[in-house]
């Protein structure tokens, strides 16, 4: 007997599917010879300080360090049950070994471990490692199952991972709340990543727009211009100097060109791309994508992989096939014209491929009803689909002719280019027709010789040849301004991501970014959710809660390159080339290093976001009053002045002094109020609100109109 976890119950009956267990019990199905269960994703966690220690139940800065002797783990209340199945089934007396079928990546290997250690189980653990969730993946993975060791170095960069952000993070944000007075929340990767969103806003803020000009000169069919002009009178004299005149052509050139074709999708590019042409956010793309392979429509998603491994020539040819017939480019593929041979061997190369391939669809995807498919999910298999064709596809070929004429002593420059074989954009330009955005997808191409074909525009150049004269020039002046950087939207972010770093690392460095494909769009949400950035249409804008956050942090921490440097030293922990260890001290002295800059921050630092405003001065001592919670208190601590927004007497009335009435007492010991209420007439009523200080303490009386003193008269109270 035999038991296998997987990660979520759909993924678990897809693997039941297959090993036939299908009687089903509460929490897990049984087979012949085998039990087949599930977790929850994360069933379990590190658990908070307090768990540790009643007395972190209390932020206070001077019990930190919090640096967990024994790491301890925590379950949700609504995940105990099923923890309590996969206890008893790990402690079975008649199983001889478990198999980890958890998602097979990083997180997958510290789901199952939390799980296992929690069980307190001895049993053997194999591995399932497999990128696809067709039924001859997965019998081909139980067929060469893995010894679960072989995994251990990934299994332990994950804990390193979870324990890294959790000192970081808890230490950070208790750090800096208790020092600031005010909720800071600091975190290993989301602060670089803010921080990124926070410098470019700053440069759009700074942005000063600047005019400039370009000369045109027309002449013999065409259009030449100069490079930017800053200077209107420079362009003037230029403008006289040449109308009129006599040009010349001075050197033509023509030179062959081509565009390669596009890499296969990681999980990052993919996201880009689904962002930038439909607006997915990285986290709903990654749901769509998880959803179709979970429905064996597409290969794993978390791969930071632009590459299939080399023996997958003959199952991407089998998958190219099924695409092509598929339907699901409806009757366009390439409006009749001939599909040249896939070049496969383009895509092909292992040493390129870490845990898992590239994205591509399976060959399921030939006899699926996309109809019955949620429109994003079809958008999402589009695009991986049309990837597979463009990747395997043919050089864009183009011819571009550059021209420099000369004229009253300057330079002009003109250009055109034809494209002689369409190659790969055929397929792109398919998919563009098929969702109506070749305008989103022109507006985002890469460089000017990559526009798709229904955007080019005829643009021929007449056969010029060098020494070539032409009378008569016309000229004319235009009027240009330069643009403010643009605010990130989640393709360009994922990309700043990426990369971050890169310039800062030695060429052969693996990673070189901020977090890794599966964690991007968790830690874009969390700036969000957290109320550091808010989304205004695709755009990314931080709020002012994310500039003052960003604004107090130290260099360091808001460094895309150290972070990046962690994720290096993470994959080289999984390819055994660092020691957890060394890996984990790292980070105990940062988080010193962290702790010591907050102990060095200056007292006139610590009340930047308490800045008082003042309501009036104190009827006492004169001193400034303040707004508290409950009241409005004098600055003297010495004195004993205060005026509680609730007062026995206001109470009474249904009233509460507000600001408002707050400031009108000190400046002028009265307030009106149209909304007092009379309990014994049950209606509302106004009146002048007195406020008198006698003795230290506040006193309050009501002033009626004229007609209705004399009814109200004595009235009075404290």
């Amino acid at each position: 007997m035999f038991l296998v976890i997987g990660e979520k119950p759909s993924v678990a009956q897809a693997l039941a599917k297959i090993l036939k267990a299908e009687k089903k019990e509460d929490g897990y199905l049984v087979g012949e010879g085998c039990f087949v269960s599930w977790c929850f994703g994360h069933l379990a966690e590190y658990a908070s300080p307090e768990t540790y220690d009643e007395r972190y139940g209390k932020w206070d800065f001077n019990d930190l360090p919090i640096i967990p002797e024994k790491w301890e783990l925590t379950v949700a209340k609504d995940k105990k049950g099923q923890l309590a199945v996969l206890k008893r089934l790990l402690r079975r007396k008649d199983i001889e070994y478990v198999v980890n079928a958890c998602d097979a990546g990083r997180e997958g290997e510290l789901i199952f471990k939390h799980v296992y250690d929690l069980s307190g189980s001895t049993l053997p653990v194999k591995r399932l490692w497999i990128s696809s969730m067709e039924d001859s993946s997965i019998r081909e993975g139980f067929a060469n199952l893995k010894d679960g060791k072989e995994y251990q170095n990934i299994c332990e960069a994950s804990v390193c991972r979870a324990k890294a952000d959790w000192l970081v993070g808890m230490n950070a944000t208790r750090g800096y709340t208790t020092k600031y007075l005010k909720k800071l929340a600091v975190g290993r990767v989301q602060t670089p990543t803010l921080a990124m969103i926070v410098e470019r806003e700053e440069r759009i803020r700074d942005f000063k727009k600047e005019k400039y000009f370009a000369v045109h000169i027309s002449c013999g069919g065409i259009d030449a211009v100069t490079g930017r002009i800053d200077n209107r009178k420079d362009a003037e004299k230029m403008l006289e100097e040449c109308r009129g005149g006599q040009a010349q052509v001075a050197s033509v050139a023509k030179e062959e060109k081509s565009v390669a074709p596009p890499k296969l999708y990681d999980l990052t590019t993919l996201q880009r791309d689904a962002n930038r042409i439909f607006g997915f956010t990285a986290k709903e793309t990654l749901e769509y994508l998880q959803s179709l392979y979970e429905k064996k429509l597409a290969t794993y998603p978390r791969t930071d992989s632009q590459f299939l491994s080399d023996d997958m020539g003959q199952t991407a040819g089998k998958v190219i096939e099924a695409v092509l017939h598929s339907g699901l480019f409806g009757k366009d593929i390439l409006s009749g014209k001939e599909i040249p041979a896939p070049d496969i061997g383009r895509v092909l190369d292992s040493k390129k491929v870490s845990d898992h391939h590239a994205v591509i669809p399976t060959v399921g995807i030939g006899e699926t009803d996309f109809s019955a498919l949620p429109e994003e999910e079809r958008k999402i298999l589009l695009l991986i689909a049309d990837r597979l064709l463009c990747a395997t596809g043919e050089k864009h070929l183009y011819e571009t002719v550059k021209a420099e004429i000369s004229c009253g002593g300057h330079t002009f420059s003109a250009s055109d280019k034809t494209v002689t074989h369409n190659g790969w954009k055929d397929f792109e330009d398919m998919l563009k027709r098929s969702f109506r955005i070749a305008e989103d997808m022109a507006e985002q191409e890469a460089a000017g010789d990559t526009e798709p074909a229904e955007n080019r525009k005829d643009r021929k150049l007449p056969e010029l040849t060098e020494g070539q004269v032409f009378e008569n020039v016309q000229a004319d002046i235009s009027e240009h301004f330069t643009s403010a950087p643009k605010h990130f939207t989640e393709d360009q972010l994922l990309l700043s991501m990426e990369t971050a770093g890169k310039g800062e690392f030695e060429n052969e460095t693996e990673k070189k970014g901020l977090g890794t494909p599966a964690t991007r769009a968790g830690i874009i949400e969390k700036l969000v959710s957290s109320g550091y950035v808010v989304r205004k249409g695709r755009q990314l804008l931080p709020t002012p809660e994310g500039m003052e956050l960003s604004a107090v942090m130290p260099e360091y921490l808001k460094s895309a390159a150290m972070t990046a440097e962690w994720e290096n030293d993470l994959l080289r922990m999984e390819n055994g080339e660092l020691d957890s260890r060394d890996f984990m001290q790292g980070i105990t002295e940062l988080v010193e290093k962290i702790l010591e800059g907050c102990r060095n921050i200056p007292e006139s630092e610590l009340y930047r976001f308490h800045q008082k405003e003042s309501v009036g001065n104190c009827p006492l001592c004169g001193e400034e009053v303040y707004e508290g919670k409950k009241n409005f208190y004098c600055g003297n601590r010495d004195c004993k002045f205060s005026l509680w927004k609730e007062n026995r007497y206001l109470s009474s009335m249904k009233k509460k002094i507000d600001k408002k009435m707050a400031k009108e007492f000190l400046k002028s010991g009265r307030s009106h109020a149209k909304d007092l209420y009379s309990e014994k007439k049950g209606q509302n009523f106004e009146a002048d609100i007195l406020m008198k200080v006698e003795d230290g303490r506040v006193n309050f009386s009501l002033e009626f109109p004229k007609r209705e003193e004399k009814k109200q008269k004595g009235k009075k109270g404290k």
